[in-house]
């Protein structure tokens, strides 16, 4: 009978110990990435008295507290296709000596300890001053509309795009590029001075478009290829 009382009390110690075991594991942390630096200098569109140029941008956060570092990068078209400079560091500066008389297009992005990086920031552009410089070239052009890779639905498509230039008296004026090759060839409008042109497009196809920007003192700038498709 003793026997049995005492399996009795250590069973119920077993059951009144054991439901700890059920509780529920508390969750992961999840990682998430750095916010997205934001670009402080130099500023857009700046004209550079120097090639030496000192670039500098606002820190990111990061939820979960983690080191952060950064990459810039600095080419010399807005596509990012010819980078002349790029670093990594934790400092939110960086200075680089750069070719004179080029216009440079440069971003930042943000990586933590772990490996995740937040999207690049907005691209800023500016010129860097050459000796005896009577003339700049333009900016390439930017994108408007139709967005990149957009799916459109046959019959008439407004082109839309928007350049600049430092010399802010010159005048510009555009060629337009646009048919099914890549890149294309067919040029269906010269020296036209609206950023906007309208073009008949088929079901089914893909169309490829890029802009000349020139201004009235010779210089001129290629810009990079577009495309969409449609349904």
């Amino acid at each position: 009978m003793k026997n049995f009382i005492y399996l009795s009390i250590i069973s119920v110690l077993f059951i009144s110990c054991g439901g700890g075991s059920d509780d529920p594991e508390p969750a992961p942390t999840v990682n998430v990435a750095p916010s997205v630096p934001v670009l402080t200098s130099p500023a857009d569109n700046k004209l550079c008295l120097d090639n030496t140029v000192s670039f500098a941008w606002n820190k990111s956060t990061d939820e979960n507290k983690d080191a952060i570092t950064y990459q810039i990068q600095v080419a010399k078209d807005n596509a990012f296709t010819q980078i002349e400079k790029t670093f990594d560091g934790a400092d939110n500066a960086a200075s680089f000596v750069l070719s004179k008389n080029i216009a440079y297009y440069w971003r930042i992005k943000a990586t933590d300890a772990k490996g995740l990086a937040s999207t690049y920031s907005s691209v800023f552009k500016f010129y860097t001053a050459g000796e005896a410089v009577v003339n700049h070239l333009p900016f390439a052009p930017e994108l408007v509309a139709p967005v990149l890779n957009a799916a459109l639905n046959a019959g008439t498509v407004s082109l839309k795009w928007t350049a600049s230039d430092v010399d802010t008296a010159d005048a510009l004026t555009y060629d337009v590029y646009f048919g099914t090759a890549n890149p294309p060839t067919a040029k269906i409008a010269e020296n036209k001075s609206e950023k906007t042109l309208d073009a008949t497009i088929e079901s089914g196809k893909q169309y490829f478009w890029k802009i000349v920007v020139k201004d009235n003192k010779g210089g001129e700038t290629v810009g990079q290829v577009w495309k969409f498709k449609t349904n």
